[in-house]
């Protein structure tokens, strides 16, 4: 009789245990719904239904008419190239760069690490608006910086229009989507090396290996997943690049600089063309997955 007692008091114990924690979960839980799950559902729902600002209707005939408009639009075939070109540019660069500086700085002594995680971090706690404010003034075709230095090293013989030349536009979007792209990698890639076993390193020097050896046989396997987290994020931020364009050239010049993000934007805000707008953001999100699950089994491979 007292075990069944017990028993019961334990499953009420669990119950109640239980019940406690879905109620602390629970706020969280009717935001995860509200915002991320039912525009979620909308957004797909929403994209086969012709939606602008004149009205809202849905017909078999005509559910994939965005879908077909899309593959038709040729605008929306530059922004894809273009953002192509922004993620296969952005990753590798952003991932290896972060690396060979992350190695350098867990090098140095505590006060000097220390210091540059922050001078490399600055960039990703300031404001958007404001990091691009200054690259704007930089890039400025009268008085930027990069034109009076080009100028006074007699590299350039003009001035430039960095931003509104199709040549320079979109390297400039990169190199400023670069610098604020690596303070997070950076300061993950220091602790990542600080949890790699030293014992691991100190035999494999006493039997003679080499600095790139030790790098490559131990230290990379053990900051592999650090890595693949480094690659998955740098990649949806790179496809998601807009508040820097929407900011410095609004897509152009002659969309030179027109990405997916930027072009959902201007279908859906600024044409009010709504369910053309969420069908593009589901291809766009469908792309982030396929580039998502690539990395995932690669890295996957080189982590087993």
């Amino acid at each position: 009789m007292a075990k069944t007692n017990q028993a019961g008091m334990s499953r009420a114990l669990v119950r109640r245990e239980t019940t406690a924690a879905y109620l602390f979960l629970l706020p969280c839980l009717i935001f995860f719904l509200g915002f991320v799950v039912y525009p979620m559902v909308t957004c797909f729902i929403n994209s086969f239904t012709i939606y602008n600002t004149y009205g809202h209707t849905f017909s078999v005939a005509t559910m994939f008419d965005n879908y077909k408009r899309m593959f038709q639009d040729s605008v929306f075939w530059q922004g894809f190239w273009n953002t192509i070109l922004i993620v296969v540019v952005s990753v590798p660069t952003v991932t290896a760069f972060s690396l060979w500086v992350g190695t350098a700085i867990y090098q140095m002594g505590p006060k000097l690490r220390s210091f540059f995680r922050c001078i490399f971090y600055l960039p990703v706690v300031t404001g958007t608006v404001a990091v691009t404010v200054v690259w704007k003034w930089m890039f400025n075709n009268y008085y930027g910086l990069f034109n009076a230095v080009g100028k006074g090293l007699g590299i350039l013989d003009q001035n430039i229009n960095w931003l509104g030349d199709e040549r320079f536009a979109i390297w400039c979007i990169i190199l400023i989507l670069f610098t604020t792209s690596i303070g997070q990698p950076i300061v993950l890639y220091v602790a990542a090396l600080g949890n790699v076993d030293q014992a691991l390193i100190e035999a494999s020097e006493v039997d003679g290996a080499t600095k790139f050896q030790v790098f490559w046989k131990i230290k990379w396997p053990q900051i592999m997943p650090t890595t693949l987290y480094i690659l998955v994020i740098t990649t949806i931020n790179s496809f998601q690049c807009f508040a820097l364009i929407q900011l410095l050239t609004s897509g152009g010049p002659n969309g030179s600089t027109q990405t997916i993000m930027y072009y959902i934007y201007y279908q859906a805000i600024k044409l009010g063309e709504y369910g053309y707008g969420n069908a593009m953001g589901i291809i766009l999100a469908i792309i982030i997955a396929l580039f998502s699950a690539l990395q995932f089994k690669v890295a996957g491979k080189d982590n087993t």
